[in-house]
């Protein structure tokens, strides 16, 4: 499954050719006002509206235990692992039980400290290298399940 909004097209293609080979159907969870290309066979779309968090609360409804959900939100990560199901970032961060805690810690402090007025860095720019790292942690995940 894969929190669509905030995911890079070419994580998408990543997962889609894995899917030829693997045979799992694919769920594309996203906002109405973003639509996307993939599509085929065993390719669902779901639709949600542009509310906060309706695209979290529609995946975490349609998570299973033998998941795998491609997210850059840690919260959701941390739900998606509660519900015994695998998570893991466009970048191929696999989010596992023993680190989603501290994650989480770092989001609040981060957040906090924009609230008071600070800053902080943005995502760096996508490389090839964050694509390996995808492919392998994602296949690793596929392998696994």
């Amino acid at each position: 499954m894969i929190d669509a909004d905030a995911c890079p097209r070419k994580v998408m293609e990543i997962i889609r050719k894995a899917q030829g080979e693997y045979g799992y159907d694919l769920v594309i969870v996203s906002s109405f006002n973003h639509r996307h290309s993939v599509e085929g066979e065993g390719v669902h779309h779901v639709y949600v509206g542009d509310e906060e968090q309706a695209a979290d609360l529609a995946i975490i409804n349609r998570t299973l235990p033998c998941d795998i959900v491609v997210t850059q939100d840690w919260g959701l990560a941390a739900v998606i692992i509660g519900k015994g199901a695998r998570a893991l970032d466009p970048n191929g961060r696999v989010f596992t039980e023993s680190k989603i805690d501290f994650l989480l810690e770092e989001r609040h402090l981060k957040a906090k400290h924009r609230r008071g007025g600070g800053r902080t860095k943005g995502p760096t720019a996508r490389t090839k290298e964050n694509d390996h790292r995808f492919t392998q942690a994602f296949l690793s995940l596929l392998n696994e399940a």
